[in-house]
């Protein structure tokens, strides 16, 4: 089976997308699938690992620096007629996707489209000026409808945005869920160096992490009311992002700690070595810092939004709340700290949770809409 992905972001830039392609290769790897990767030029990346990477041309986007806008050529046809796929995976096709779309189309080659951002809803957080660019979501939801339902076959990352795509419109959604690598992510991690760190010394107060990128989205000011409530809580925030200056000044009076990208083994250390994930954002299509955090035996309090309402079960592994609702997610962290015994029985509760999400088994699920896909198409290829 030779699969082609295309994607609209991967490395060197560093997110929940890029992390779930990099899973699904190292699988098809493992499976002793041939992959080619197509994504917008953010560097040197001819290869991952064994994996070529046509990297496309590419620009920056003035609204979200972050992020690159790619650009389809000719030669790109040329380089999918080269490699022959028997399948092909976009996740969330745009500027990238959408003529890839075209192409494979054109070749009459089977394709699965995944949905990974809720464009529609980011949109109103991009302001020029006097124009607000919330006006576009009822565009943006009909483009998506109509590209998603031109693929073959759609994947969800969780039941509420399954749900949510149908109301769309959008017809043959399937779930890709979220899994978690319960090895990487394991409370062995624990660390007194790391927690030190995180704590600025203060290593006996109740520690609180956020891990994701620093962006309006993820309504991280939202833990103020929080900290000022509890004594000895203490807050340590992981990631980067265009909200970082603003979040400074937010939490200049209060005991948190800005740790910026951490990767590998720090990652896995900066998980366990807290008490409980907070997790406020309003937009998610999945969440999956949030499982990584449960895999490192956190109880967590997180936003109803994404996975999460998959994930959480109230008073056992954490408690959700509205988006929004600080007053909830203060009652959250208070009903976890108020007994610390409890608080490790959640722990353990989602680390139970974690470990029978592996990602071995959904990613073999992937595969297995690969070869339903071409089988239907070309059932002569159906051997992988």
């Amino acid at each position: 089976m030779r699969v082609a992905i295309i994607t609209e972001t991967f490395l060197p830039k560093v997110d929940g997308i890029v992390k779930v392609t990099c899973l699904l290769l190292d699988h098809l790897s493992k499976r002793g699938i041939e992959a080619l990767v197509i994504a917008p030029r953010y560097g040197d990346s001819p290869r991952y690992n064994d994996v070529p990477v046509r990297s496309l041309p590419s620009l920056s986007f003035p609204l979200y620096p972050e992020a690159r806008l790619g650009f389809a050529t000719l030669s790109l046809y040329r380089d999918l007629a080269a490699f022959q796929p028997d399948v092909a995976h976009i996740f969330h096709p745009v500027m990238t996707g959408i003529p890839s779309l075209m192409m494979l189309k054109w070749m009459d080659v089977p394709t699965v489209t995944s949905f990974h951002l809720d464009y529609a809803r980011l949109a109103p957080q991009f302001r020029l000026g006097a124009l607000d660019l919330g006006f576009t979501r009822p565009l943006i939801d009909e483009l998506t409808k109509n590209v998603f339902n031109w693929s073959d076959y759609s994947l969800a990352p969780s039941k509420l945005v399954q749900r949510q795509m149908r109301r769309l419109g959008i017809e043959n959604v399937g779930l890709w869920r979220r899994g978690v690598d319960a090895n990487a992510f394991h409370p062995r991690f624990r660390s007194s160096a790391m927690r030190e760190a995180m704590t600025a010394g203060d290593s006996d107060s109740t520690l609180l992490l956020y891990v994701g990128r620093l962006s309006d989205e993820k309504q991280i000011e939202h833990i103020r009311p929080t900290l000022e409530a509890l004594p000895n809580t203490r807050l340590a925030l992981v990631g980067d992002g265009p909200a970082r200056a603003l979040l400074e000044r937010c939490f200049a009076d209060l005991p948190v700690t800005f740790m910026g990208y951490l990767r590998g083994e720090r990652l896995s250390q900066a998980y366990a070595s807290a008490d409980i994930f907070v997790f406020p954002s309003r937009l998610e299509t999945f969440g999956l810092v949030v499982i990584e955090a449960m895999a490192a035996g956190l109880p967590v309090v997180a936003a109803r939004v994404g996975g999460v309402g998959d994930m959480v079960s109230e008073g056992v592994n954490g408690y959700s709340f509205e988006s929004g609702d600080r007053t909830a997610l203060l009652e959250g962290v208070r009903k976890i700290t108020s007994n610390r015994e409890n608080m490790r029985w959640m722990g353990q509760q989602a680390r139970a949770y974690a470990e029978g999400q592996s990602w071995e088994t959904i990613m073999d699920e992937v595969i297995e809409v690969y070869t339903w896909l071409i089988a239907a198409r070309h059932p002569q290829r159906v051997a992988v």
